[in-house]
């Protein structure tokens, strides 16, 4: 008699599904019929002319919009039907512009993240809620900040000490609404290198809007060109930043590069 090990496959869900989504504002459509999938540690970017949608897509992505058509899955679940708190604790969302909490430390302000893990009924952190929310606090390099009031800090501090407060949720996945808008380039520059070894490190799945197509290219897994709320293209940098494809999406006559850091965009002229 022959005894057979029976074979086990594995199914990986895609952390992040996009299903004909269509959505915007009232009953105006801005993204229509989008489809696409995310793997696990994969950094999409979002890039397109002023009023391509987005921001809008980044906003229904992250359940502050309703679809109007469509679904948006998260571990194959559609977030838009399941508890806001089950969900923020699986993806968290860093938007272009953050109220400041007046008189809150950065240290307080990242405790905030342990939100969704919490019961009710409990309003104190526990001891493993205070290690995860020094942990982010670490990662961030916000050590020296830590007791400083949020109002207090510089924009690129700031924009640190929320991205900690995102890493506090322990998500899978985060979305970033232009986090280096208002930041000068050094600071645009050490945001994105965290983001990176974030990404590498831990395979934290990161989808952000950028409006600059270099830093795109050279930080991206894969790029997301939309024009008039639909996808024009999606690929690889190399795939997608060619002169046709940017003629095409942002009106603009360029030459791609290629430097240290990967294919560079070099904008000629508008056509």
């Amino acid at each position: 008699m022959v005894f057979t090990t029976p074979l086990i496959f594995e199914f990986q869900q895609m952390p992040l599904e996009l299903q004909n989504l269509t959505g915007g504002y009232t009953t105006l459509p801005i993204v229509k019929d989008i489809n696409l999938s995310l793997q696990t540690g994969e950094w999409l970017s979002l890039v397109g002319a002023n009023g391509s949608g987005k921001s809008t897509l980044l906003k229904l992505l992250s359940r502050i919009l309703p679809p109007q058509q469509g679904a948006v899955l998260l571990d194959g679940k559609a977030i838009h039907s399941q508890p806001p708190n089950l969900v923020a604790q699986k993806l968290a969302f860093l938007p272009q512009q953050q109220i400041v909490p007046v008189g809150l430390t950065v240290r307080q302000l990242v405790s905030l993240g342990r939100t969704p893990h919490q019961p009710w009924w409990k309003w104190e952190l526990d001891s493993g809620d205070w290690l995860k929310v020094e942990a982010a606090i670490q990662k961030t390099q916000l050590e020296k900040l830590s007791d400083r009031l949020v109002e207090q800090l510089s924009g690129g501090e700031r924009q640190r000490a929320f991205l900690a407060l995102a890493l506090a949720q322990e998500p899978k996945l985060l979305l970033l609404d232009e986090p280096t808008t208002f930041l000068d380039i050094n600071y645009q520059l050490q945001l994105l290198e965290l983001l990176k070894l974030l990404n590498q490190q831990q395979e934290l799945t990161i989808v952000t809007v950028l409006h600059e197509l270099n830093l795109a290219a050279r930080y991206s897994s894969r790029i997301a060109l939309l024009k008039q709320g639909h996808i024009w293209q999606i690929g690889t940098p190399k795939e997608v930043m060619t002169p046709n494809a940017i003629a095409q999406v942002f009106g603009v006559e360029s030459v791609i590069i290629q430097t240290p850091v990967g294919l560079q965009v070099c904008a000629i002229s508008a056509i």
